[in-house]
């Protein structure tokens, strides 16, 4: 007989008890939350105010820059300034002259015994002023004589029409060109090399400007910098310019009136 024991089997050890799950907790409302949220739904009023708001700050915007842009003579030269201002001081001399003008012909006109005859001698005044300006009347005052010479023959159209917008610019009150040419506001100006075109007529170089107006404004307006003689003497046409002051011009070139084909004088207004 064998002295081994026999072998007990081993107790199996019991399970350990699972962890009871726990229960999810109720949610709690969120005061702080709900009253963030309730602070940026707008009220009726309070996107009117945004609404005004956000359009006077787009004035805002738009007036900054309409000013920025408008700034344009803050990078001027002072001699550009001084000859700006000249042409402005002249201007308001000449409509300031107008006016008292007009307003002695009112008084004369008031104070008149024969209304009827003083009122024919304005008219008649009036119709000779306009003849000057309508280029249809000779004319003869202060001024200045522009000669221009091209020998290269570089000048164009808008190189002479730049010319006479500029005297224009200074008062000038009748122009012509060569002593042929009596330039109006409807005068056009072509390219018709060797030379230019105006109105029909052929003129060659050296180009006569002779314009009447205040002489010395005249001038300044064709010493410009960066204006007619430096346009002409610089290397793009490579000529010459003489600008000369004058106590008489006389314009004898008349511009012969054409046919209106669909302007017609309006209506005076009734009373």
């Amino acid at each position: 007989m064998s002295d081994e024991k026999p072998v007990t089997p081993a107790k199996p050890e019991p399970p350990e008890p699972q962890t009871p799950t726990p229960m999810p907790k109720p949610r709690t409302p969120n005061l702080a939350l709900r009253r963030l949220r309730a602070g940026f739904k707008p009220s009726r009023g309070q996107a009117i105010v945004a609404v005004v708001l956000a359009l006077v700050a787009c004035v805002a915007v738009v007036q900054v820059r309409v000013n920025r842009a408008d700034d344009g003579y803050q990078n001027a030269r002072r001699e550009d300034l001084i000859a700006i201002l000249d042409g402005l001081g002249q201007n308001t001399r000449r409509l300031e002259s107008e006016i008292a003008d007009l307003e002695e012909r009112k008084n004369s006109l008031s104070s008149s015994a024969d209304k009827a005859q003083t009122a024919r001698d304005q008219a008649e005044a009036q119709v000779r002023t306009l003849g000057i300006l309508a280029g249809t009347l000779p004319a003869q005052g202060p001024g200045v004589r522009i000669t221009l010479n091209d020998p290269q023959g570089k000048m164009t159209s808008s190189n002479l029409l730049d010319a006479i917008e500029e005297l224009r610019d200074a008062g000038a009150e009748a122009i012509q060109i060569n002593g042929q040419v009596r330039v109006v506001a409807s005068t056009d100006f072509v390219d018709d090399a060797p030379g230019i075109g105006i109105d029909g007529q052929k003129v060659n170089s050296p180009y006569v400007i002779e314009a009447i107006g205040e002489s010395h404004n005249l001038a300044e307006a064709a010493n410009f910098p960066g204006g007619l003689v430096s346009e002409v003497t610089g290397p793009q046409v490579g000529g010459t310019a003489e600008v000369n002051e004058l106590e008489t011009v006389a314009i004898t070139a008349l511009h012969a009136p054409e046919e209106h084909r669909y302007a017609r004088p309006a209506p005076s207004p009734t009373k």
